[in-house]
This record gives structure tokens, C-alpha cells and sequence, in this order.
């Protein structure tokens, strides 16, 4: 473990070095300044040998020793990095002042080797201790986000789920309507979906559904447009500030993705590849209005997509704004 040392003086720098090598501590630097030490430290932390510990006498001339932990303290990537400070007596006053300002421990001069070996083992056991706490804490991090985007998203495509989809709806809802924007939906539906399995067998329904899925996806490139599979061979498209002729240019987008992927369908009853049956619906979203209206016209858009013939996009209108007020 690396271990640095403030100390002004090369002599006194040179004996603590010697004491802590002959320890084992060979990883031993020594600076004669506070902005020596924090460029070092820095160096050291942005390669694979960041400091664990750091020797601080607290009569260097050139730097106020509390004033030094204080500054090593008040970088973030530093603060848990233990500091001993070496004093020149065990005046409680400056003591006090020395672990107010973020001291793990002290050593009075002069410095003896025993005293010093117990203090440095006992700090850097600490460091080890803190070491595996953030470790812990990082892998927690770490898998805490990886649930959370485990909970919205559908395991299969890769896409939102049908939980993230409800969320985002409502937040879009709530955010566009403080803006007076509409939102845009299209809810798509995979034709003759039961006929593909029935013929070509369920794994190959999931890699269909995955192949539909990527062509949906495409046909969006706005960050904020989330594509959900809302359930089975059904997906949606929430387009937040977008009208009902936006929501059309998405809608023919994702028709002339799929007429492009040509994904065979050999039961389909319209097609010889994969095509998808979508409703589409805008609104501004108002006090008279919940997102659940907005769901229902473009459901029942879809439907009439469907009873249509399919391979082809419905839409049902809304009343606008100024007419709900009414």
C-alpha cells in the first residue's frame, strides 16, 4: 500500500522512510510541501497506486499542518484516505484541532520506530476496511441500477416494459400538459401473430418479436420517444411533444422498416412477411383528459386498423384543448 509524507525536512523525511520500509512498507514517498503531495496524490490516484496513507508533520514551516489536512480533506477523491499527524508535543489544543480537521491518529517526535509501525498498521487497516466498504457499496450501486432497469425493461426485446411504459406515460402526461404540448401514442400490433407461431414453432415467434421490435425502434430517434412492448405481440410508442401528424411520419416509418427487413410470414393471410396493424392518437393533455383517454382512442384506432384489413395505420382524433374546456 502507498503511503506518502509531508515533511519538510529531508532528514527527518529520510528516517521515517527508512522506519517505515524496514516495516515492509516499501512503497515509501516523501514531499517537502502541501501542492507537491496533492499533485502526487493526484498522479498516484489516476494510476493503479492511488495513496493510502499520509504522514503530515504539523510543523513544517512552509505549510500550516491543520490547514494541510483541511485542504487534503476537502478533496472528494482523498477523504477517506487516513492522515497521521506527526506533532511536536501532545498539546491537547492542537491535538484537538489536528483531528477536528480529519486526523485518524498522531505520533509525537520524536518518532519512535515501534510506535510507528503499531500506528501505520493500524491506519492502514483501516484503509483496507474503507477500501472494501466502497467496493461493497459500488457493486451495491451497481446492482441496485441493474435491477431497477431489469424492472422496466421486457427481458425479451430489450425494450420498456409494460410497467416503465404506465410510468412514463403519466410523467409525459403531467409535463406536456404544464407546457401545452401534445403527446403523441401508437399502439402496434404484430398481424396474424398466432398464424407465425402456429407455423413456424414459439422459438421462432421470439426471434420474430425481436426482429419487429429492433424495426419499431429504428423508426424513432428522438431520446425522449420510449418503445414499450405493451404485452405479447403488441407494442407502443410513447411521443412526447408530438402531434398527430408526427405520430403518422413514426407510424409510416415503422410500415417501411418492416417492408424493408421482409421478415417471412408464410401464414400470413395479407402478407408474405411480417406486418404490423398500428393506431395512432394525439392530444394535449388538459384537466378534463387523463393519459387512459389517450390509450383508448389509440387502442380503438388499432382495432380499426385491424378491421380494415390490416398492414396499415388508423387513427382516432381528439377533441383539441380549447373544445374540452368548453
Amino acid at each position: 500500500m502507498k503511503i506518502i509524507i509531508i515533511e519538510e525536512s529531508k532528514t527527518a523525511a529520510l528516517e521515517l522512510t527508512e522506519m517505515l520500509q524496514s516495516a515492509g512498507h516499501t512503497d515509501v514517498s516523501d514531499v517537502e510541501s502541501l501542492d507537491r503531495a496533492l499533485r502526487a496524490m493526484q498522479r498516484f490516484a489516476s494510476g493503479e497506486t492511488p495513496v493510502d496513507l499520509v504522514l503530515i508533520d504539523l510543523d513544517n514551516h512552509d505549510t500550516d499542518g491543520i490547514a494541510a489536512i483541511l485542504t487534503v480533506k476537502s478533496h472528494r477523491e482523498f477523504e477517506d484516505i487516513p492522515i497521521i499527524a506527526i506533532a511536536e508535543n501532545d498539546d491537547s489544543g492542537e491535538l484537538d484541532r489536528a483531528f477536528a480537521a480529519g486526523a485518524s491518529d498522531y505520533i509525537v517526535k520524536p518518532v519512535g520506530r515501534t510506535e510507528l509501525r503499531a500506528r501505520v498498521r493500524s491506519a492502514l487497516q483501516l484503509r483496507r476496511e474503507m477500501v472494501k466498504r466502497m467496493l461493497r457499496e459500488r457493486e451495491l450501486e451497481r446492482l441496485a441500477r441493474k435491477l431497477e432497469r431489469m424492472s422496466n425493461q421486457d427481458g425479451l426485446t430489450g425494450l420498456a416494459n409494460r410497467r416503465c411504459f404506465d410510468d412514463t406515460l403519466i410523467r409525459e402526461w403531467v409535463r406536456n400538459g404544464r407546457e401545452d404540448n401534445p403527446v403523441g401514442l401508437l399502439m402496434i400490433d404484430i398481424d396474424h401473430f398466432k398464424s407465425y407461431n402456429d407455423a413456424l414453432g414459439h422459438v421462432n415467434g421470439d426471434v420474430c418479436l425481436r426482429h419487429v421490435a429492433n424495426s419499431i425502434r429504428s423508426a424513432t430517434n428522438r431520446p425522449g420517444d420510449l418503445v414499450a412492448r405493451y404485452g405479447g405481440e403488441e407494442f407502443a410508442i410513447i411521443l412526447p411533444n408530438t402531434d398527430f401528424n408526427g405520430a403518422l411520419v413514426v407510424a409510416g416509418n415503422i410500415h417501411a422498416n418492416l417492408s424493408k427487413n421482409s421478415i417471412s410470414h408464410p401464414a400470413s393471410q395479407i402478407s408474405r412477411s411480417v406486418t404490423v396493424s398500428i393506431g395512432a392518437a394525439a392530444v394535449v393533455p388538459t384537466c378534463g383528459s387523463t393519459p387512459e383517454h389517450l390509450i383508448q382512442a389509440a387502442d380503438t384506432a388499432l382495432y380499426q386498423a385491424k378491421q380494415s384489413g390490416r398492414n396499415r395505420t388508423e387513427s382516432v382524433s381528439l377533441p383539441e384543448p380549447d373544445m374540452v374546456r368548453q
